[in-house]
């Protein structure tokens, strides 16, 4: 049966496509016709001129460290709220920490911090942080997550891409530098035509999934084309232009035109493809492909409508009589992204402050980092948003500047937590249950990569060698033999199994378990925001893994080496995997549990289970 559908569905396609095809030749070259961008259109919060806000006076008794909090207090006055008590030392140190670095801080770390009884001891810590190359890291994970970061093409064959580790590294190297945000996204469009040319950052553009061995060529030149264009639109702009590939977008004021003139830009620099060829990066080379760009029409790369020059979508300029870019193929791509960062277009520094905040506080002030569109419900803090992206710009689009302000502030200061003697608990989740007005911190999870080198720090297993390659630890042989033969070899250098996440090979169709077990995002689109499960799986991942078991015996032989006494061995492991020193009463439970293990097992299994417990409490699992 299934048989028989597929040859009659060949049959038909061969008998109606030459019907309904469109001659070339018989293609009006700019019968366009789309609805205008109206006032009102341009009257969405995210389409406005990008203005300064003045930072509000309020007078409430909470501090006010920063302007960023005096735009939080003025919407929680309405609610007759102020912010929470700051969170204990211990607790923003290692908030902070695995925030800037993705690591917890270390005993040595924490010792230093509670020692430093300075005016300025948070700002030492956080100056200390951004400059660790541990930032540039953790950074890199979460734009690699946009960037659609991975080292094979996907799809069937999944073929490696030998050279992708190196646009890593350098987005990594970016961060580290504090490359002005306006450069960064210069680099990642247009390097190969800046002068002196920069290649590597261009492997944005086309680190998305590829089918080389498909048969239809063209189809995968069109594909590739439209997948680069919908992801430039959400990862920058933040809107959905993809959308708009088939037919006008069903919301927002971005007609099909608009998404066929943006994909103009990119055009020239992808030529014909050729069957089982690479292309995975531009080339050096001046542009081959010449053919005028067009609308396609209902998205078929078999149908081609009128033609169409290359532009920003029309809702993106703030200023509606600049729109089009250069005509030169060979400066068509620098143009537009310099135009992206000059100010004419006012969601760029909107989306990257959003994302930054949304690093910081698991939501960003518009919950749809990649989607400012119509439908969204709006950030919460408006004027916040605008007063941070003018404050980026002014600064010189300086990332790390911004990372700064916004940890500094006493309103990511905030315990989560019910502190001693704060009356307001109660009233806070009543009046503020999801926590989107910030009355207080917010618990959030770690992610699978943080877990895993958190894991391998505790236990003094990490290593700290960066860049290159990337490493492929052991993986369950069970779990190998689902791909191709050849497709997972593990490393023969044992060393690099421990080193930092970032560097394990990621292949487009199998995660490393425990960061699928986590959230980690496939990489076959862009992923604004990681999602935040709670499943058996992660469960089993922690208490049952070999990653975990091999961290508890690791600690619990350094426990016994290092400490002669069992509360002395209790203090460590907390210290080593809590980043704090345990009450009484928790070394009490915690040497009760030892003693009772044993009476049945060695000391070095009973530690170990001691130790493979802290890994699998709450308080390692997340941040608050």
């Amino acid at each position: 049966m299934i048989v028989r559908r597929a040859l009659l569905l060949v049959v038909c396609s061969a008998i109606v496509w030459p019907l309904i095809a469109t001659s070339e030749d018989d293609v009006p070259t700019n019968a366009i016709s789309e609805v205008p961008v109206t006032a009102d259109d341009r009257d969405h919060w995210a389409f406005r001129p990008l203005l300064k806000p003045t930072v509000p006076e309020v007078s409430m008794p909470s501090p006010i460290r920063s302007p960023i909090d005096a735009f939080i207090l003025e919407q929680l006055s309405t609610k007759q709220l102020g912010l929470a008590p700051e969170a204990e030392r211990p607790t923003f140190l290692r908030r902070v920490t695995f925030d800037l670095t993705g690591f917890p801080p270390t005993a040595e770390e924490l010792d230093d911090f509670l020692a430093d009884t300075t005016p300025n001891a948070i700002e030492r810590v956080v100056d200390r942080l951004l400059a660790s190359p541990a930032y540039g890291e953790r950074m890199a994970q979460h734009w690699l997550d946009l960037a659609r970061f991975a080292e094979t093409d996907g799809f069937e064959h999944d073929k490696v891409r030998p050279d992708a580790w190196q646009y890593r590294d350098w987005v990594i190297a970016a961060f580290n530098r504090d490359l002005p945000y306006s450069d960064f996204v210069v680099q990642q469009l247009a390097g190969d035509q800046l002068e002196p040319p920069v290649m590597v950052p261009t492997t944005f553009c086309l680190a998305g999934p590829d089918m080389p061995d498909v048969n239809d060529q063209l189809e995968r030149r069109h594909f590739r084309l439209n997948e680069l264009t919908g992801t430039v639109g959400a990862v920058f702009l933040g809107l959905q232009i993809g959308c708009a590939e088939c037919h006008d977008h069903k919301y927002d004021p971005i007609s099909q035109a608009d998404f066929y003139r943006l994909r103009a830009v990119f055009e020239p620099a992808v030529p014909s493809l050729k069957r089982d060829a690479p292309y995975y990066s531009f080339r050096l080379t001046p542009p081959t492909n010449t053919s005028p760009a067009r609308i396609w029409i209902r998205g078929d790369h078999r149908r081609p409508g009128p033609t169409i020059e290359a532009a920003l979508p029309r809702i993106a300029i703030a200023d509606s009589s600049v729109s089009s870019t250069s005509s030169d193929p060979g400066q068509r791509r620098l143009q537009f992204a310099r135009q992206l960062v000059d100010g004419s277009t006012p969601l760029t520094a909107r989306v990257i402050v959003n994302r930054l905040w949304q690093q910081h506080f698991q939501r960003g002030l518009c919950a749809t980092g990649s989607d400012f569109g119509v439908i969204n419900l709006g950030p919460t803090h408006p004027e916040l948003l605008d007063w941070l992206a003018c404050e980026l710009i002014e600064q010189g689009w300086s990332l790390k500047a911004l990372h700064r302000q916004i940890v500094l502030s006493a309103t990511y200061r905030q315990t989560a937590r019910r502190l001693p003697g704060d009356t307001d608990w109660d009233r806070r989740l009543q009046l503020d249950p999801a926590g989107e007005f910030l009355s207080r911190g917010l618990l959030r999870r770690l992610d699978g990569e943080q877990l895993r080198d958190a894991l391998l720090m505790a236990s003094s297993q990490f290593n700290d060698d960066r860049g290159g390659h990337g490493v492929r630890p052991p993986l369950p042989e069970e779990l190998v033999q689902t791909l191709l033969k050849g497709q997972w070899v593990t490393s023969e250098n044992a060393a690099d199994h421990t080193r930092r996440s970032i560097y394990l090979f990621a292949r487009r169709n199998l995660r490393y378990p425990l960061f699928e077990a986590f959230d980690r995002p496939d990489a076959n689109a862009s992923c604004p925001l990681r999602g935040r499960s709670t499943t058996a799986p992660q469960a089993l991942a922690l208490l049952n893994g070999e990653l975990t078991h091999a961290a508890a015996t690791a600690l619990a032989a350094t426990l016994l080496d290092r400490t002669a006494d069992d509360a002395g061995r209790a203090v460590h492991l907390y210290r080593a995997v809590l980043s704090r020193s345990p009450s009484d009463a928790e070394v009490a439970r915690l040497l009760q549990f030892v003693h009772q293990q044993q009476s049945t097992e060695t000391a070095d299994a009973a530690w170990t289970d001691a130790a493979l417990a802290i890994f699998n409490s709450q308080e390692f699992v997340y941040l608050d």
